[in-house]
């Protein structure tokens, strides 16, 4: 006989298990997966490109966010972490795989970056508590997320939103990318409870705008909310308009 929930914790671990083995994306035993997926760094994998997405370099532009501290999630090869640390900011990124946290070590090294501002950490984001946070140099004033989010099955929404409390200081800023509904094959739009059923995610999950304003509506305040532009291949920034790009508010009076 197992008895063995007694946490909210308990519960999300055991929903992870509800997966098929392969469809895990978001602990640390999908690191290796990823491994696989950044081993071949000239594979045509779009935002294996050297540049910020287009959204992250229009906030800055605009004054939408000013330099601070910021935390890039599932940061990849360091390409908007990059961008960040050139303008200004002072940056953690983390990302599960090894084999992404040394591409992006060897891109800043690259850049003549290395320790100017920028730190990569191989770490699962949604593992670490509010003590290691406040040790990596947060609370933050901007969380970027380009491309993590949507690989995160429904009840590691409540994780991810507990991160966000954790890690975003009052008055700071939290942007994301993920996959866009009604756009064929770049996301999948199966209903929450049928992934349960099915065991996996498809290769990740498409939203629709009301759905990230009703998941992010708790304590933040919609800045912009809209497709991510395609850019062409001469472009300095990368986008693709299968995305959405979100700009959110954390209210400054919640701390």
């Amino acid at each position: 006989m197992d008895r063995s929930i007694r946490t909210v914790d308990d519960v999300l671990k055991l929903l992870d298990g509800l997966f098929a083995r392969d469809a895990d994306r978001w602990t640390a035993d999908a690191a290796e997966w990823w491994d696989g997926f950044y081993a071949d760094r000239d594979k045509p994998v779009p935002f294996f490109v050297a540049k910020p997405d287009e959204n992250l370099v229009s906030y800055a532009e605009r004054g939408l966010i000013a330099p601070g501290r910021a935390l890039d999630l599932g940061c990849g090869p360091g390409r908007n972490a990059l961008h960040l640390v050139s303008l200004g900011w002072e940056v953690d990124a983390i990302d599960l795989s090894p084999q992404a946290i040394a591409w992006a070590e060897d891109r800043a090294r690259e850049a003549g970056a290395e320790g100017a501002g920028v730190r990569f950490h191989c770490a699962d984001a949604f593992a670490l508590t509010a003590a290691e946070l406040a040790e990596l140099g947060g609370p933050y004033d901007l969380i970027y997320d380009s491309g993590c989010f949507h690989h995160l099955p429904p009840h590691r929404r409540v994780s991810y939103l507990a991160l966000l409390d954790r890690a975003l200081a009052p008055g700071g800023h939290f942007a994301l990318t993920c996959f866009a509904a009604g756009e064929q094959g770049m996301g999948s739009e199966v209903p929450d409870p049928d992934l349960y059923r099915e065991s996996r995610l498809h290769g990740g999950l498409a939203y629709t705008p009301e759905s990230l304003r009703w998941i992010f509506s708790d304590g933040l305040t919609e800045i912009e909310l809209r497709r991510m532009y395609d850019e062409p291949p001469e472009s300095p920034a990368f986008g693709e308009a299968f995305l959405w790009t979100g700009l959110f508010r954390r209210d400054a009076r919640i701390g």
